[in-house]
């Protein structure tokens, strides 16, 4: 049979893809790839697209990180007598679609309790599964903790939750990592200049936009084929232009944000979630941008593009606490959206620019109260105080083994109380490198991400010598194979003067 795996365009979609494609060549059979295009044809499965697929002769579209919402699409599917096996991981609003197979711990009737994994998470699973099956045939299986690196990739640039079976995944995953067996992932790492060890900073921060890229404003499989890829010189092409792509993300990111914070800028906005729209903002932008907005005004965020046709794609990010696409499901139930779906923290949409108003009004009654109790919620966190000679590699390590770090283990934070502030230089992209000084002349350097966006440059930048309280994490940094310690600054406060 001819198979083709039709993945979603985000790191989720490309690792799942991957794994499945990897699988495939393991036990002798070539998976074809399909990634539609984020601005021609949106999120997931389409009608079209399925004819299109039979008609080049596909007899089995594995759909991952989408279809679980597509009903009209598997429909159709049905109707041309194309099979088609979903697996998913967001949430359902209904009951099973019409298809051959359905993996996702998210539909109604699922008890697993793995309603957090990631898709990439889920086709993990799924194929160890297979494996079993295979081996009961007497087949070969390919080696999957091989694989592990892809399903880490996913599972952090998903914002998962880091608990559970996700919290082994990344734990092995960082580990294949260093010493990766894909060579898509080994070139990504060398066009980043990235070093080991690998935490899940690297994954979601320094690789996964790099993989992402291709998706926002290039060739959205191009992602998914270099994960995939055993060609050296396809390779060391795509990683070439998919670091470049993510250079000009930036740069439109940074115009689109200044445009958004404009829109912002001057407003009441009580306990109400920041819904946005424009002209012709690029929709493989926005999801980044909400995300911003979220952080900077502490608030769940809904960034929309408009086409010249009146029909806005639309993208938003969540506090803890707030359930973002549950609360886009209820939207599109009441008519207010073509499309929309998504998971607590993160969901999409699609929209007539006519009814932005009415939708923003329904959100903003729906999750009032949660929005207000998240909101309290948010005062920051110290674990503990901290000097700055107890800031060794020693206490680094111990910290280390309590990881992975990130959403649903975040890290340990520090106070480190009455320093003074010895030096502060503004750096490309908001950010400010710093160093602060004890009472005891004992230093450390600092890095304070995005400071311009939370009031943080406010003080660095303008309280020379001040005596302040910073708040952060310790971290062991390495760079062209330098190792030092550095405060990666989350708050910071003027100490009471005397």
């Amino acid at each position: 049979k001819k198979i083709t795996v039709f993945a979603d365009y985000d790191v989720d979609g490309g690792t799942s893809a991957a794994q499945l494609i990897r699988w495939g060549r393991g036990i002798g059979h070539d998976f074809g790839l399909y990634v539609p295009d984020r601005i021609k044809e949106g999120f997931g499965p389409t009608p079209q697209a399925f004819t299109t697929l039979k008609e080049d002769g596909v007899d089995l579209v594995i759909t991952v990180d989408c279809g679980a919402a597509a009903t009209q699409a598997l429909i159709h599917a049905a109707s041309i007598e194309l099979d088609v096996i979903v697996i998913d991981h967001h949430l359902m609003d209904g009951g099973t679609p019409p298809c051959a197979a359905l993996v996702n711990p998210n539909q109604p009737d699922d008890h697993s309790g793995l309603g957090y994994l990631s898709a990439a998470g889920v086709t993990f699973m799924l194929l160890v599964a297979l494996n079993r099956e295979a081996r009961r045939r007497g087949l070969e299986t390919p080696d999957l903790l091989k694989f592990l690196d892809l399903t880490a990739l996913g599972t952090v640039c998903d914002v998962m939750p880091l608990t559970g079976l996700n919290r082994v995944f990344v734990a092995q995953g960082m580990k294949v990592l260093e010493n990766t067996p894909n060579p898509g992932l080994k070139a990504l790492i060398e066009v980043a200049n990235s070093e080991p060890p690998f935490t899940p900073y690297h994954a979601g921060f320094i690789i996964g936009p790099r993989i992402n890229a291709g998706g926002r404003i290039g060739r959205a499989d191009m992602g998914a084929r270099l994960l995939s890829s055993d060609d050296p010189a396809e390779i060391s092409e795509f990683a070439r232009i998919l670091d470049q792509t993510n250079v000009e993300r930036r740069a439109i990111q940074e115009d689109m944000l200044r445009e958004a914070v404009d829109k912002i800028e001057g407003r009441e906005l009580g306990h109400e979630l920041i819904c946005i729209a424009q002209e012709n903002w690029h929709a493989g932008i926005i999801g980044v941008v909400a995300g911003r907005l979220k952080d900077k005004y502490e608030r769940p965020a809904i960034v929309i593009g408009i086409d010249e046709t009146g029909i806005g794609k639309g993208s938003g990010r969540s506090l803890k606490g707030v359930n973002l696409g549950a609360a886009i499901q209820a939207a599109k139930q009441e008519g207010l959206l073509i499309a929309g779906g998504g998971h607590e923290m993160a969901a999409g949409l699609t929209i007539e620019r006519d009814k932005i108003d009415d939708f923003t009004a329904f959100m903003n009654a729906r999750l009032a109260q949660e929005i207000e109790i998240a909101t309290q919620n948010l005062t920051t966190k110290i674990d503990a105080l901290l000097s700055a000679s107890g800031a060794t590699p020693e206490l680094i390590a111990k910290i280390n083994s309590l990881g992975p770090f990130g959403t649903g283990n975040p890290e340990p934070v520090f106070v480190f109380p009455d320093m003074r502030i010895t030096y502060a230089k503004a750096l490309n992209g908001g950010h400010i490198r710093c160093a602060f000084e004890d009472s005891g002349g004992q230093r450390i350097s600092g890095i304070a991400f995005r400071a311009e966006d939370n009031g943080i440059a406010d003080i660095l930048m303008h309280q020379d010598t001040a005596r302040v309280h910073v708040v952060g994490r310790i971290k062991q940094d390495t760079w062209n194979g330098r190792t030092k310690i550095d405060l990666q600054v989350s708050d910071i406060a003027l100490a009471a003067s005397d």
